[in-house]
């Protein structure tokens, strides 16, 4: 299986040769691994007791800020390396000036996860939810190096937990790693039976960031002149599928206003969305106090609003549920609303929690849809109900960086 491995990492490295020839986010992904090394040798000091942070992405990067943040508030001393394998994550973050150094992570390959090492020199590795691989912890644990699974989560139908060899070698990059801190008991549970004990259940980081941005919220004069007193539904993240349920709806309901914040904001795609609506719509970039007062949709042009755009929600909608699975439920959820999405949300633990304490609502389909929202927006006790379970919901799970710091850096 090792030999199987090592010629899938190599052939994984040829096909992103290949695809960014053709492939945007391929070839900053290629140009960006080529430039780590060169990137380290050119920045890293000798002596920096180097705290080594690795996010897939930028979904992963958001569980892992609030560890990053409080490693830096606690020892400012450290110098941590924060490291990304997709383009979305890197590009998004690579000016974060939390961490002290910023790169892609090499594919893992037996000499790039001993180059990487030797060059880095890390102190402590913390891999967050995802990542496991083979090379570089293998690399690591030779290096007596400890490694920390950060926000994991596992499902019985995960490959490290079936019968066979194959199974058998995947569980050895488990194996490898010092210490798990999981989302829930059943992750704990999966572990044991592959005789893995090193775990402790502290639920997600990404609650205690979530509450640090809704702290920080924006105030927005606009958001609020155009909700005016009326119900209002914000729609975060939204992909085409959401949004032909979401004006379906609208169309018919004048009375409700909505703000639309689409994960693609280019030109066509906001261009599409406004060719459907039949109520006056206007642009965030173009608003104003006039078009404002006449407007039922309002349409996020921009990125960096949507966390606090939230708060003013009676009821949110949180897009990518009919794709390979939802966008962050809990940046609306923090400000007590209900949350509506499409049925893709079984891998994502918060989202589980919140339809099972009914403040979190799944739809498949056009009716269903209708029925949850006009339930929800003319209850108001329901509402109020479910502020008080969303409410109680934060307060249990707010809390997990203050004990996976202390769990690694009291031992």
């Amino acid at each position: 299986m090792n030999i199987i491995y090592q010629v899938g990492i190599f052939f994984f490295k040829l096909a992103i040769q290949l695809a960014a020839l053709f492939n945007e986010k391929a070839k900053l992904l290629r140009n960006g691994q080529n430039k780590t090394f060169s990137y380290l040798k050119q920045n890293l000091k000798q002596g920096d007791h180097v705290i080594w942070v690795h996010a897939a992405s930028l979904g992963e990067f958001e569980q892992g800020r609030p560890l990053i943040e409080q490693i830096k508030q606690n020892h400012p001393e450290h110098k941590v390396l924060l490291t990304f394998f997709s383009p979305s994550g890197y590009e998004f973050r690579k000016n974060y000036t939390g961490a002290d150094y910023i790169c892609y992570l090499p594919a893992d390959s037996k000499k790039n996860a001993r180059k990487f090492i030797q060059m880095a020199q890390p102190q402590i590795a913390f891999f967050i939810k995802y990542e496991f691989w083979y090379n570089y912890f293998s690399t690591l644990k030779d290096n007596n190096t400890p490694i920390y699974l950060v926000s994991a989560i596992f499902r019985p139908n995960q490959l490290f937990f079936k019968h066979g060899l194959r199974s058998k070698w995947y569980q050895k990059t488990l194996h490898f790693v010092s210490h798990f801190f999981v989302q829930n008991q059943e992750s704990a549970n999966l572990l044991k039976q592959i005789g893995i004990n090193c775990s402790t259940v502290t639920g997600d980081t990404r609650f205690d960031r979530v509450a640090e941005i809704a702290k920080n919220r924006k105030d927005l004069p606009l958001i609020d002149q155009f909700r005016n007193g009326q119900k209002l539904i914000v729609a975060g993240s939204t992909w085409e599928q959401d949004e032909r349920l979401l004006i379906n709806f609208i169309n018919n309901h004048p009375a409700v206003k909505i703000i639309f914040a689409p994960h693609e904001i280019k030109e066509s795609n906001l261009k599409r969305i406004e060719s459907l609506l039949s109520g006056k719509s206007t642009r965030y970039s173009s608003a104003n106090s006039n078009n404002l007062k006449e407007a039922q949709i309002l349409i996020i042009d921009s990125i960096g609003l949507l966390s606090s755009i939230y708060r003013y929600a009676d009821v949110a909608y949180i897009g990518g549920g009919f794709g390979v699975g939802i966008h962050n439920t809990l940046e609306a959820a923090i400000y007590n609303i209900p949350v509506i999405f499409g049925p893709n949300y079984q891998k994502f633990q918060e989202a589980v929690s919140l339809v099972e304490r009914e403040v979190g609502f799944s739809i498949s389909r056009q009716n269903e849809l209708n029925s949850i929202l006009t339930e929800l927006l003319k209850n108001d006790e329901k509402r109020e109900a479910i502020s008080r379970k969303c409410i109680q919901f934060m307060n249990e799970n707010i809390g997990a960086t203050d004990i996976i710091f202390r769990k690694v850096y009291n031992n």
